[in-house]
């Protein structure tokens, strides 16, 4: 066989009698935050813009779009997919070559789910096997040194996922995978110098297409399954020689990826607690500080910290506010917390923020960039203006697979999100829902995500 057909033999053959307890919370977890993130991102302005796209162009109603309204599964993974990301504050996997956002596939998973009628232990099998997906393929085919981003392997956790959900036969889920995977390979200048909307785009436009694959090979079109190893396929264009032995895969990556505690860029997590337990502990205030120096792992430089990804002093939208630890750092001292608020065109634009992140060095630092991504190093030292000189350091934070955030913490984070858009006894719906996933339907979930939104429904 191929390797995409040991892929699809992996896809068809896993079983939720395979998740271990933990695999099943820590993905209850996950879906309850991906719903948090995007009830969060109802009213943000590239996601209506998407949703205008969707009503001009329309779909046959056949899956639920969260906030209200149908439309085709393909379509539906586009609009969710895209408030799930929008804020930047899902999910994420470490991988010493890659970081992406597993949670980004719950979207099309749960349309796939939803088209075909799926008990919630088969959204929640088809959700883990696009984790597993994502995730293993990170560690092994990193893409991001080569110029390509993080939803090109993702194109392959969409369709292994989808072909799940959907039931297909190995032969059919290797036709899919093979169409996304060799289809939608994009390049990595999405998240590097000026960033734009499609920074939070990306991947749901990547579940639009991979969907769309999925459900034409259901209908029979057949793609490469030389995909990965013939000529000029992934491996010689993009990855290189790489192994993953299928036959031996677990379900369990999910037990390794890590949630997210404040609103911002997943490598800044550690240094936000860090530089605020600095900041409770010793009682100063921002404008006491005279300069803010990070020492960091290489990773989070390169991507947010002014290395090979760009300048992030130059702070004018949302995109580049979470992407750089200059402001992120800034924000967490000014405002207390790092939320979706922190970025509101305002708050970037304040002479505060703008004057203080000038102040912030970032630096790599070669004995933490070794520890990465086992744990999440940093080093911050504040000097004030007083003369003091204060420094703490970090390894991880409250949500990093060695410090799992719970599930009340994470109850606690989706209802913060969603309490400005649902009233409260529709949230705890909704979390019943998903803490109960195992023993329902998916449509028992879906109708309660349609009504999210809607002021004064409960």
């Amino acid at each position: 066989m191929t390797l995409v057909e040991e892929m699809a033999e992996f896809v068809s053959s896993s079983t939720y009698k395979a998740l271990s307890d933990e695999a099943v919370l820590q993905l209850k977890v996950r879906v309850l935050d991906a719903i948090g993130c995007a009830i969060g991102a109802l009213s943000a302005e590239p996601v209506a813009r998407i949703r205008a796209f969707e009503d001009d162009f329309g779909g046959s109603p056949l899956c639920t779009l969260i906030g209200g309204g149908k439309t085709s599964p393909d379509r539906a993974a586009l609009y969710n997919g895209a408030l799930i990301r929008y804020l930047d504050f899902n999910d994420s996997f470490l991988a010493k070559g890659e970081t992406c956002h597993p949670s980004d596939n719950v979207a099309p998973v749960l349309a796939a789910s939803e088209y075909s009628k799926a008990s919630g232990k088969d959204f929640l099998t088809a959700l883990a096997v696009a984790y597993q997906v994502q995730c293993r393929m990170s560690e092994v085919a990193p893409v991001r040194a080569k110029g390509f981003d993080h939803t090109t392997q993702g194109a392959y956790a969409v369709a292994a996922g989808a072909a799940r959900a959907l039931s297909l036969s190995p032969a059919k889920a290797a036709n899919a995978i093979a169409i996304a995977g060799t289809t939608l390979n994009a390049l990595r200048v999405t998240r590097t110098g000026r960033l734009s909307n499609w920074k939070g785009l990306a991947y749901p436009f990547v579940s639009f297409g991979a969907l769309t694959a999925v459900f034409m090979a259901m209908k029979g079109i057949t793609g490469p399954l030389e995909g990965f190893e013939g000529n000029k396929g992934f491996m010689d264009s993009i990855a290189g020689k790489f192994e993953i032995d299928w036959e031996r895969e677990n379900l369990e990556a999910v037990t390794r990826t890590i949630v997210k505690k404040y609103n911002a860029e997943v490598h800044s997590q550690s240094a936000i607690e860090c530089i605020l337990a600095m900041q409770a502990e010793s009682k100063f205030k921002a404008e006491d500080v005279e300069s803010i120096d990070l020492r960091i792992f290489d990773v989070a430089y390169n991507i947010i910290g002014g290395g090979e990804e760009g300048n992030k002093k130059v702070v004018e939208n949302k995109e580049q506010a979470d992407h750089s630890l200059p402001y992120i750092l800034s924000a967490a001292l000014l405002d207390g917390e790092v939320m979706p608020r922190q970025y509101l065109p305002e708050r970037i634009a304040g002479e505060d923020i703008q004057s203080l992140l000038r102040r912030v060095e970032v630096r790599p630092d070669e004995q933490l960039s070794s520890k990465f991504p086992n744990a999440m190093p940093c080093i911050v030292a504040v000097r004030l203006n007083d003369g003091r000189s204060l420094e703490r350091s970090a390894d991880d934070y409250e949500g990093f697979f060695t410090r799992p955030m719970s599930w009340e913490r994470a109850a606690e984070k989706f209802h913060r999100l969603a309490s400005s858009r649902v009233p409260e006894g529709l949230r705890m719906k909704i979390e019943d829902a998903v803490r109960r996933l195992d023993q329902m339907e998916i449509k028992e979930l879906t109708p309660l995500l349609g009504r999210a939104g809607r002021r004064g429904k409960g």
